[in-house]
């Protein structure tokens, strides 16, 4: 094999040229060099260690999270004409033994393996035997201890700078801000100077942030827009991901669960079907996902406030994997805020460790109360900018801004002259004046707060009270009752009455949404190049169920969109296709021209 790396894109993967700053990583670390490469999901990371690992001499190492994500990468590979294995646990010793002689006679290109796998000393011996290409490491993040998904193994990496000193060492990740990377750099011996920061921008995926309203009624509204589509529901608690899993199902939808308490055999059912299956709604809690190669998932919603901007970053990143349109939708409310304030109170973390988390999920906060372009918010975050991108809630519809100055003060002065042991439901009734028997029986009937914030409804009211929580003027007891306190910065506020603005809730959404989804690009296409596609989409699944693997392994939907539209009559035609290299035509490249060919 040619070790020209354009050549490979060419003939293995089946692309003209690299995108972005994948050329400049590739040849450097060809050359032998370091890099930490920090690139949005969806951007070819990927290539840029496998390309090297198959231009340089040896074997190519690539530690990875997780075994579904191992098996899913070495089954593409292995499409493509890779000669590729996952290394782990679950592997009979006849199938270890076999990649080890694969190992010491040279057939194997790339190697995949956990960390937990990789730090044995017996696997770390074998690997000394062998002229290691590279080192990749992937979802990089998980090695620090300020990134969103730390896991003490991965720490333990920086083991590999002594164990194979003159091996070209790359660390990849779509998720990290400054003190993540600088943490990640220093523990691998990466020189800061190695570093390629390529952006956090997704530009196909659509964000959409609202309240909680009805949260069902609000999911069903979005999945009317991807009916027939794959995408993922994520919910805070294992109940709530079984209830909605089966309130789906009921809603016709192809729905399944997936959360640590279920035994492991269902969870990776699940999982697999999610993968090989069309139109699966996988309805998850945060567990599911880092292992999900999948391209064509259409969407990502949150039933709830996710951690921090890096874990929603990073979750809603499984969407449009492929660079077709793709939508995030995201619910949340005033029990949200206090809940994720409350997990950091009570957690075991230090006091350093819980402002840090206070912090980012303030972070969040702003990014779901703003009035500015979502998109501009989420990359500030990160140090990366854009232009209002067109393609966000607050774009599309900016929400309207009024002066809570007054309003806040009355909410306030309500708390306190409640006793500041009342839930939001109760001090909004007082603020309107309801007439109500516990009311009464408290006697706030007779206090001054008493019906004096008659000038708006009950919806403005409840969004008030979450604004101020996200502001951090309210704490609320979750280990009681969910009673509002006045916090120290409330209290400055009440002194200092400063003007603080907030956003007027958006009414109630009524009626059927528009479609907009990665369907628009097959939609796109005429009515016979879109039934063709439809038919390609049939072939590549009987293909897929006939190997056991997922369908887009085979080919992604971008690919196929590309040949219902160009119509290839010929393997050199069907060979200038985007995503096709030699090995794949030579295995598939007859049967999807016959679909053509046949086709009415």
């Amino acid at each position: 094999m040619t070790a020209d790396p354009t050549h490979i894109l060419k003939t293995v993967y089946g692309y003209e040229a690299f995108r972005g700053r994948q050329a400049e990583i590739v040849e450097h670390v060809i050359a032998g060099n370091n890099a930490f490469v920090l690139m949005p999901t969806g951007g070819g990371k990927s290539l840029c260690y496998q390309i090297p690992a198959l231009c340089r001499p040896g074997l190519g190492l690539i530690i990875s999270p997780l075994i579904a994500l191992m098996a899913d990468q070495v089954a593409a590979l292995k499409q493509a004409g890779v000669r590729a294995a996952a290394l782990n646990s679950n592997l009979p010793l006849e199938a270890r033994q076999a990649i080890w002689r694969a190992m010491g006679d040279g057939s194997l290109d790339m190697l995949y393996v956990s960390p937990e796998t990789l730090l044995r000393p017996a696997v770390l011996d074998r690997l000394k035997q062998v002229n290691l290409s590279l080192i990749a490491i992937d979802e990089a993040h998980c090695l620090s201890q300020w990134g969103h998904d730390f896991r003490p193994h991965y720490r333990q990496l920086d083991a590999l700078v002594e164990e194979f000193p003159n091996t070209p060492r790359m660390a990849l990740t779509a998720t990290a801000d400054a003190p993540t990377r600088a943490e990640i750099i220093a523990h691998l011996g990466i020189d800061e100077r190695d570093s390629f920061v390529a952006g956090f921008d997704r530009p196909n995926i659509r964000y959409a942030i609202e309240e909680k309203d009805s949260p069902r009624r609000q999911l069903a509204r979005f999945l009317e827009k991807h009916k027939d589509e794959s995408g993922i529901v994520y919910c805070l608690s294992k109940r709530k991901t079984d209830e909605t899993a089966e309130w789906l199902r009921s809603e016709g939808y192809n729905a399944l669960a997936y959360h640590a308490g279920m035994d492991r055999e269902a969870r990776e059912a699940n999982q697999t079907r999610f993968q090989r299956e069309e139109a699966v709604v996988m309805v998850a809690t945060i567990a599911f996902g880092m292992g999900i190669d999948k391209p064509d998932v259409r969407f990502v919603a949150h039933l709830d406030l996710p951690g921090s901007i890096e874990a929603y970053y990073q979750e809603t990143g499984r969407a449009g994997r492929d660079g077709l349109p793709s939508e995030a939708m995201m619910l949340y409310g005033f029990d949200d805020i206090a809940l994720r304030r409350r997990f950091i109170e009570e957690s075991d973390a230090s006091d350093q460790r819980k402002r840090m988390e206070m912090q980012k999920l303030d972070a969040l906060l702003g990014l779901a109360e703003t009035a500015q372009c979502r998109r501009q918010v989420l990359l500030n975050y990160f140090g990366d900018h854009c232009e209002p991108c067109g393609n966000c809630d607050t774009c599309a519809n900016p929400p309207e801004r009024f002066d809570g100055s007054i309003a806040v003060q009355k909410a306030l002065s309500c708390i306190y002259r409640t006793g500041e042991r009342f839930g939001q439901a109760y001090i909004v009734s007082v603020l309107l004046g309801a007439e109500d028997e516990r009311i009464a029986r408290f006697g706030h009937d007779q206090i001054s707060t008493y019906g004096i914030g008659k000038e708006y409804d009950q919806r403005v009211w409840r969004s008030v009270l979450r604004q101020m929580v996200a502001h951090g003027l309210v704490d609320v007891d979750f280990s009681g009752h969910g009673g509002l306190s006045i916090s120290e910065r409330g209290a400055q506020f009440l002194r200092e009455k400063p003007t603080l603005m907030l956003r007027v809730p958006r009414p109630a959404a009524k009626g059927k949404s528009r479609r907009s989804s990665g369907s628009e690009a097959a939609s796109a296409l005429d009515p016979e190049a879109a039934a063709l596609f439809k038919a390609l989409r049939e072939k590549r699944i009987e293909i897929a169920r006939e190997q056991n693997v997922p369908p887009y392994v085979i080919f992604h939907d971008r690919t196929l969109i590309e040949m219902a539209s160009a119509r290839p009559s010929s393997r050199q035609a069907m060979a200038g296709i985007s995503g096709i290299g030699e090995a794949k035509l030579d295995r598939y490249g007859e049967a999807f021209l016959d679909v053509i060919a046949n086709h009415d």
